[in-house]
């Protein structure tokens, strides 16, 4: 338990952090990090609770197949699923999942593309393994869908992509990411929204020399 106590505060930090930048208003979102890998476990925000407000006695913990560790008066997310497919497929040691103005509505504008290319950037580099301003990250979006089982099929065969991208958008939903352990994970949150941010920005008021 004292494993599932640690990141319990932690991810009551990151709820009350995101919520003050509108990454995970109202309900949305979902957190998650791993506390065990033989057999997966992971600590993991419920579903429901209004992440700015939080307590980490409300943080469940899910095995491999979502289902809380007992005693559980919650259930996770359906999403859960999706965090476990990232977890197993990149072996991710934590999960984040917004829900901010600028991935939902990116999502939306470039649906079509499948994607949206970020590019030229300073702030690129604060991605793991980018080392330069001219790195071409190609942020992938998947159609939402109420199925998570087929979902998690799309994302796993978007994970398998060569390079892997950072992290993903959902049409009109939001935006995953994850990181090897969870303050990476925070930190691409911080890139990522950053960078849909100012590419959004850019398309609606183009600067002209």
């Amino acid at each position: 338990m004292r494993d599932l106590s640690r990141n319990s505060d932690q991810l009551v930090e990151i709820g009350r952090r995101f919520e003050r930048r509108g990454w995970v208003l109202g309900t949305s979102g979902n957190f998650s990090t791993v506390i065990a890998r033989e057999p997966l476990r992971l600590a993991i925000t419920p579903s429901g609770a209004h992440k700015g407000e939080l307590t980490a006695d409300q943080i469940l913990e899910i095995d491999e197949n979502c289902e809380p560790a007992p005693p559980a008066a919650a259930r996770p997310s359906a999403e859960a699923r999706l965090h476990v497919e990232i977890v197993r497929t990149l072996g991710a040691g934590a999960v984040l999942h917004t829900h901010s103005i600028w991935s939902t509505l990116l999502s939306d504008r470039h649906a079509a593309r499948h994607g949206l290319t970020l590019e030229g950037y300073e702030m690129l580099k604060g991605l793991t393994g980018v080392a330069t301003h001219e790195h071409r990250e190609w942020i992938p979006i998947l159609d939402n869908d109420q199925d998570m089982v087929r979902l998690a099929v799309r994302v796993k065969a978007v994970l398998q992509s060569k390079p892997a991208p950072h992290a993903f958008l959902l049409r009109r939903h939001g935006m995953y990411t994850w990181g090897e352990t969870l303050p990476e994970a925070v930190r691409h949150v911080e890139i990522v929204e950053f960078l849909l941010e100012a590419a959004g920005r850019n398309e609606a008021t183009p600067w002209h020399s």
